[in-house]
């Protein structure tokens, strides 16, 4: 699976404001010391502990906001499980662009490369099943695209990027009137391309969405027994429904949880789990 970055028309506006962020009314250190396009230099990146990498071309951009002429050149490609001491990138350019944009760059791509390798771990325990791994709403606000994004990386897929991209109908709106009537009402006013997914705990309620033609079936916090059974019932009535486990999933269930037979395993914690990879940049004028 390739990993896609939406575009630069998207992504443009929040590195713009990150960079402000952080920069303020200007960047007091090196402005002092080094007056634009006044010194050039080259810098590398160097990975200090073992990881997979992500965020090579959104570091890339981020440069690119403060000086267009500035020199990235990734050498590794993005998802490579690089070891500690490798060199990732190489940059040149104007002293004050790589002195700037240094900080914003490097908590982007450490914060992304952590993701992609704790989404590589979980990706790696299920990689002989047929079964894919994918991600939740559960991100950082702001950084939602990138974090989605870095899950790609790892080797797992998307699920909805937000509230307009599928219907899934959870417990708690279940609670406001039934698993029959919230599909009832729903299918009456989504787009057509839209599918229908319903969250069920029991199988009382596999039977119910079934019954009403949901499109996805998310079993939520069952026992793999459980589980095992709610599979077979979806089976046994339809080879179009698809099934998705979903809840306390970790590197030490999600094996267990996909030998049950479900077709995705939906999970926060590659995001939310997850530690920043630590990179770090080092520079030298010419």
């Amino acid at each position: 699976m390739t990993a896609i970055l939406p575009p630069w028309i998207v992504l443009d506006s929040l590195l713009h404001n990150w960079l402000l962020e952080d920069i303020g009314r200007g960047d007091r250190t090196t402005s002092a010391l080094f007056p634009a396009n006044s010194i050039q230099g080259t810098a590398k990146w160097i990975v200090k502990e073992a990881g997979v990498i992500a965020g090579l071309p959104i570091a890339d951009r981020t440069f690119k906001l403060l000086d267009s002429s500035l020199s990235f050149i990734p050498q590794v490609p993005e998802g490579k499980l690089c070891e500690k001491g490798e060199v990732i990138a190489e940059i040149s350019g104007n002293f004050d662009a790589l002195l700037t944009g240094e900080r914003v760059a490097l908590n982007l791509a450490m914060r992304l490369s952590g993701i992609a390798t704790l989404t590589q771990k979980y990706v790696d325990k299920i990689a002989d099943l047929p079964v894919q791994l994918v991600d939740t709403r559960k991100t950082t606000p702001g950084l939602r695209l990138l974090e989605k994004y870095a899950t790609q990386v790892g080797g797992a897929c998307n699920h909805r990027m937000g509230l307009d991209d599928a219907v899934m109908i959870k417990d708690n709106h279940i609670a406001a009137g039934g698993i029959a009537e919230a599909i009832a009402l729903i299918r009456n006013s989504i787009p057509y391309p839209l599918t229908i997914e319903v969250e069920t705990e029991t199988l009382a309620e596999v039977e119910t969405a079934l019954q009403h033609k949901a499109d996805i079936i998310m079993l939520d916090n069952m026992s793999f027994d459980l589980m095992r059974q709610a599979v077979a019932i979806i089976r046994q009535k339809s080879d179009r429904v698809k099934i998705e486990a979903s809840g306390n999933v970790t590197l030490e269930t999600i094996r267990s949880v996909a030998e049950t037979g479900v077709d995705y395993i939906s999970t926060s914690a590659p995001i939310t789990r997850s530690t920043w990879l630590d990179l770090s940049m080092k520079i030298q004028n010419h």
